[in-house]
């Protein structure tokens, strides 16, 4: 009897292979920050050898620098899908509030919003800081071009911040206990108000 005949596997092309890699890259940088992460972790994760990494992105800092500014890339096109979705008013609250319910969405992945944190708080290395700039300057810019005042970016933008600092120490998970952190539960609840039980995934249809 023959042995059955079975389907060749195909192979990864040069692209996939290195969106795994990134994906990996994410998942080990949102863990441990720049510094706390090696090309060695990144390709355990990615399941390839840490030669092949360093083959395809160079050195540590390039391959963050690349997993950084895709994730803040992420933002800009949220942002943008919003403004093209329907007309905007500048002066709308609920228009900017349609924004808002955008970012929140993209706070749902964690791996996202910590390479993100990780990004600002390695700015100590001027490559990092001078990429943190562009790309933060790309969203300003996606916001001014919409017609947004600076006060108005400002403020939103702040809004965001306080939002990344308070999901980073995983503030709205807890928000209902007690204990010493119990104190900034009231102050969680009004910093995210009605978006709270998305990001808690306590949302209701």
């Amino acid at each position: 009897m023959k042995p059955r005949a079975t389907a060749p596997v195909p192979r990864m092309s040069a692209e996939d292979r290195r969106e795994l890699v990134l994906d990996a890259a994410t998942g080990a940088f949102a863990l441990g920050g720049y510094h706390g992460t090696s090309t060695d972790a990144v390709a355990r994760q990615a399941g390839v050898s840490q030669p092949y990494v360093v083959r395809i992105f160079g050195t540590k800092l390039e391959l963050f620098l690349e997993v950084f500014e895709r994730s803040m890339e992420r933002i800009g096109r949220a942002f943008t899908d919003v403004l093209t979705a329907q007309p905007f008013d500048a002066d709308s609250d609920d228009d900017w509030g349609r924004l808002g319910l955008a970012y929140t969405d993209l706070m749902a992945d964690r791996d996202l919003l910590m390479v993100m944190m990780h990004g600002f708080a390695a700015g100590g290395i001027d490559e990092i800081a001078e990429r943190s700039r562009a790309c933060m300057g790309a969203v300003v810019a996606t916001l001014r071009d919409a017609g947004g005042s600076e006060e108005r970016i400002r403020d939103f933008v702040a809004q965001g911040m306080l939002m990344n600092v308070l999901l980073s120490m995983r503030a709205p998970e807890h928000v209902d206990e007690a204990g010493p952190g119990a104190a900034v539960a009231p102050f969680t609840a009004c910093a995210f108000g009605d978006a709270l039980p998305f990001v808690t995934g306590t949302a209701t249809a």
